[in-house]
């Protein structure tokens, strides 16, 4: 169970970097805008940093 915890984690955090990270700043104000207008910011920013920790 903790392998596939770990695994999902990373997932997670090289999903976010190649997204976040490759980004041009133009992309990513509009993710920002995206996840904020949604509402989405609440749930996936806790998610993510969680998943890096985990993954780290």
């Amino acid at each position: 169970m903790a392998g596939l915890i770990r695994r999902t984690a990373r997932a997670i955090d090289e999903m976010w970097r190649s997204i976040w990270h490759e980004s041009s700043r133009a992309e990513k104000v509009v993710i920002a805008v995206l996840l904020l207008v949604t509402g989405l910011a609440i749930p996936v920013l806790p998610i993510v940093w969680i998943a890096r920790i985990v993954a780290n």
